[in-house]
């Protein structure tokens, strides 16, 4: 007995939705069939039934193009949000590369770096923010995160990385193991001479053993993903985005895994540093330069470390 009832509601609840269309399908059934069968239906009749009919299709037109909007807007929500998500990294070319790490140096007291030696770093990214900073009496926090010069299988890796996919241009020099080496030990030397430079700022250097293939730039309101082969497409992240806030954690790991330099107990530094206050600095911490390197070569890590060659001005 209880499902009839609930048949007879589901019924009446299905009549009084579809009330519009039982309506007009009764009244065109029965002036059909008056029509087939008797000859009492008028004209006027039947106009009117085709009036109830073509009301009730005009009807349902009306109704669909009342949802249809709903449909269109859910739908356009949809493409929104895939848009929004897309939006999270913007690709870079050639010179947008430059503008984009400028942008990023502006109104920023912190910079992350990993990457194989940090030539970019050398060259501009650290003079730069250092006179900022000086400039406005501010806080700078660098950390810095390369290639350990002191391992000479990850150097000899990176070296044949850079040969195979790094983009050699014409007149660089080849990169070999000694050549990562002394770019390595360059920023190090770099860090230490700009810690000297400036009081406020915390600066730290994290070497590791893996080879890493993309260079992570990352300030205060963006990550900047570049590849060593400039042809190729590069990456700008805007703060605020989930993947920024990712690779904030992935770069924090990756330090965790590296071996820290104590900056701290690192020799004095002339303006321009001599061979033997390098030799010296680098027995400081820990990090001593292989005893096959000249006087010549050290002459090369101070060159790169306080006069490096912007990379993207070429």
């Amino acid at each position: 007995m209880a499902a009839q009832v609930g048949r007879l509601e589901r019924f009446v609840a299905w009549l009084l939705r579809n009330a519009d269309v039982v309506v007009a399908l009764c009244v065109a059934m029965a002036v059909g069939f008056l029509d087939i069968f008797g000859d009492g239906v008028s004209d006027d009749v039947s106009s009117g039934a085709t009036r109830v009919v073509l009301g009730r299709r005009a009807t349902g037109s009306i109704v669909e193009r009342v949802r249809r909007p709903a449909s269109i807007h859910e739908a356009l929500s949809g493409t929104r949000q895939a848009l929004e998500d897309l939006a999270m990294v913007r690709s870079l070319s050639g010179n947008e590369v430059g503008e984009a790490l400028r942008k990023a140096r502006q109104h920023t007291n912190l910079w992350y770096f990993k990457g194989g030696t940090g030539t970019y770093l050398r060259a501009v990214t650290l003079p730069l923010c250092v006179a900022a900073a000086k400039e406005q009496r501010s806080q700078l926090n660098v950390k810095i995160d390369i290639v350990n010069p002191a391992d000479e299988r990850a150097c000899a890796a990176y070296a044949r990385f850079r040969q195979m996919f790094g983009g050699q241009r014409r007149g660089d020099e080849v990169w070999t193991t000694d050549r990562v080496r002394r770019e390595s030990y360059a920023t190090v030397l770099a860090a230490c001479w700009y810690q000297r430079q400036l009081t406020t700022l915390e600066i730290s250097v994290h070497l590791s053993s893996a080879v890493p293939t993309l260079r992570f730039d990352l300030s205060e309101t963006c990550l900047v993903i570049t590849q060593d082969d400039q042809s190729r497409v590069n990456l700008l992240v805007e703060r605020g985005q989930p993947l920024y806030d990712y690779y904030v954690t992935e770069l924090h790991q990756s330090r965790e895994q590296a071996t820290v330099l104590d900056l701290r107990v690192a020799s004095p530094l002339g303006q321009e540093p001599t061979v033997d206050e390098v030799r010296t600095l680098f027995d400081d911490l820990g990090l001593p330069l292989p005893r096959v390197f000249t006087d010549s070569d050290i002459g090369k890590i101070i060159e790169k470390a306080l006069h490096a060659e912007d990379p993207y001005r070429r």
